[in-house]
C-alpha cells in the first residue's frame, strides 16, 4: 500500500486553469475594468461596445431625437443612456431600465497640485468617494482622466481629450513602523490633507503637472483650460483563488454592474416583449448624485421623454407601467467579520445575485419590485440572495431611491456579492458575475 505521506510529497502540482478565452464574458469584463479608470472612460467604452456589437447609434443631445425604430445611445461626459425602439413599440410602451453608476472611490488631482516638501516633488490630491485610505498605501499608481483643451474648431472653442497613463508614476508611501510603534494595535490614523499626498519625484523644484498633462494630450500648457484627473491603480484585473473562480480588480464597485447592464442590453435588445429595454449609467453616485449627470438630475427623465416621442400624456402613460433595476454591488458576508452581517440574511460568494432591501428606503425595493426581480431570476434560472443591513448598523444607499423619486416608477435594488468594497482593489466571484448579467437580461426582456 502506498504511503500517503510519501505520495503527497512526490505528486505533481495540479496545472493552473487555462486563461479565459478572449471572447468570454469574463474576459470582456476584465478588459472593461482595466480600460475604464475614470467615469469618462467607462461611459465611452460602454458606448463603443454598444456601437460595435449592437449597431447602436450615438445621438447628440443638441440634435432632434430619432422617432423611427432603432438602437440609440446618448453619451454625456461620464454618463450614458441607451435604449431600443422596436417595430411595434407605441409612444406609451413602458420601459424596463437597468441603472448603474460609472464612478468609483479614488483620489482626484487638485486645481493647483504642484507641491514640494522635504526634498520631494509631490502631487496635491483630495479623496473622492470615499476610498479606504489604507488600501491605497504603497501601491503603484498612475493617472487618468479628461483634459479640456483650447480648440477653435471645437464646441465653444474647447475639445475634450481622454488619457490613461498606466505607468507607475506615484506612490502614497506608508510611514515606517519604527516611527509609528502603535500602528498594528490601533490602526493607521491618516489625515488626508497631510498624510495622503503622493510622491512622484525628487527635487527642490516643483514638477509641473500641467506640463505633464500637455504631454499626455499633445497640447501646449497654455491651451489647457481644465481637467478632471484621478489616481488609478496600475495593477490589472486578475483571477484569484485555488480554483481561479474569484476576480480581483479596481473599480468593481460599480463597473461590474455597468458591464452587466451592457451585456444585458446587448443580449435582450432583439427580444420582443411588452417593454422597451434601456440602461442608464450615471456618474457621481459616490458623492451624492447631485450633478448634471447624476441620478438626482433630469438626465434620464428628459432622454426617456424625448425618446418616447409624442406628447407628455404618452410619456406619463409609459412611466406608469415602467420599472427600474438599480444595479450596484452588494456586500458578501466577510468570514473574519461574520458578526457584522444580519444573521438571517448572510450573503455568500458564488451564491448568486443579491436583492437589497431596507425598509427606511436606503434601497428602493418594495414588494412589487421584489416580485418582478424574483420572476426574472426564475426566468434566468439563477439563485437570488437577499441582503438586509443589521438593524443596529447604518445602511449605505444607491441610485435606486433617487431614481424612483425622480421618475416616480417602481424600483428594485440588486447587486452581485463582493468583498473589500471601496478598497483600491476589490474582490468578487466569477460565477456571480455571469448570473448577474443573466438576471439583468431577464429583467429587461421578461418572458
Amino acid at each position: 500500500m502506498t504511503n500517503p505521506d510519501s505520495a503527497a510529497t512526490t505528486a505533481a502540482p495540479t496545472p493552473a486553469p487555462a486563461p479565459a478565452p478572449a471572447h468570454s464574458a469574463l474576459q470582456r469584463l476584465m478588459v472593461y475594468l482595466d480600460a475604464s479608470p475614470t467615469p469618462f472612460h467607462a461611459a465611452a467604452n460602454a458606448a463603443a461596445r454598444l456601437v460595435d456589437e449592437g449597431d447602436f447609434e450615438i445621438v447628440g443631445e443638441h440634435d432632434p431625437f430619432p422617432t423611427s425604430p432603432g438602437r440609440y445611445a446618448v453619451l454625456r461626459d461620464g454618463a450614458l443612456v441607451a435604449w431600443v425602439h422596436r417595430e411595434g413599440d407605441s409612444r406609451h410602451t413602458p420601459w424596463r431600465i437597468v441603472g448603474a453608476h460609472t464612478d468609483s472611490p479614488t483620489f482626484q488631482v487638485k486645481p493647483r497640485p504642484d507641491v514640494v516638501k522635504a526634498g520631494w516633488q509631490m502631487l496635491g490630491v483630495e479623496p473622492y468617494g470615499p476610498p479606504i485610505y489604507t488600501s491605497w498605501l504603497d501601491r503603484d499608481l498612475g493617472l487618468a482622466g479628461r483634459v479640456l483643451v483650447r480648440d477653435p474648431a471645437g464646441r465653444g472653442g474647447v475639445r475634450a481629450e481622454l488619457f490613461d497613463d498606466t505607468r507607475a508614476l506615484l506612490r502614497l508611501a506608508q510611514l515606517a513602523i519604527h516611527l509609528d510603534r502603535g500602528l498594528n494595535e490601533r490602526g493607521a490614523q491618516l489625515n488626508p490633507q497631510t498624510h495622503l499626498v503622493p510622491l512622484w519625484g525628487v527635487g527642490d523644484a516643483a514638477a509641473s503637472f500641467t506640463a505633464y498633462l500637455g504631454e499626455q494630450v499633445g497640447a501646449a500648457e497654455g491651451d489647457l483650460l481644465g481637467w478632471d484627473v484621478s489616481l488609478r491603480d496600475t495593477q490589472p484585473a486578475a483571477l484569484l483563488g485555488r480554483d481561479r473562480d474569484l476576480l480581483a480588480s479596481a473599480r468593481l464597485d460599480n463597473l461590474a454592474s455597468c458591464h452587466a447592464a451592457v451585456e444585458a442590453l446587448l443580449a435582450g435588445a432583439g427580444e420582443h416583449t411588452a417593454y422597451r429595454p434601456a440602461i442608464v449609467l450615471f456618474d457621481h453616485e459616490e458623492v451624492g448624485s447631485r450633478s448634471e449627470r447624476g441620478a438626482a438630475s433630469p438626465l434620464l427623465g428628459s432622454i426617456l421623454e424625448r425618446a418616447a416621442g409624442g406628447d407628455r400624456e404618452d410619456y406619463w402613460r409609459a412611466l406608469a407601467g415602467s420599472m427600474v433595476a438599480s444595479a450596484d454591488m452588494a456586500h458578501a458576508t466577510h468570514p473574519n467579520y461574520a458578526e457584522l452581517a444580519e444573521p438571517a440574511h448572510q450573503v455568500r460568494m458564488h451564491g448568486g445575485p443579491v436583492l437589497k432591501v431596507h425598509r427606511e428606503l436606503r434601497y428602493a425595493s418594495d414588494g412589487r419590485g421584489i416580485a418582478a426581480l424574483r420572476v426574472a431570476a426564475e426566468q434566468a434560472e439563477v439563485p437570488l440572495q437577499v441582503f438586509v443591513t443589521r438593524s443596529d448598523l447604518p445602511c449605505g444607499s444607491t441610485i435606486g431611491p433617487i431614481t424612483a423619486g425622480q421618475l416616480g416608477v417602481t424600483t428594485v435594488d440588486v447587486g452581485a456579492p463582493m468583498l473589500s468594497m471601496h478598497s483600491a482593489r476589490e474582490l468578487t466571484g466569477v460565477p456571480d458575475q455571469q448570473a448577474y448579467a443573466a438576471l439583468l437580461t431577464a429583467f429587461l426582456a421578461p418572458a
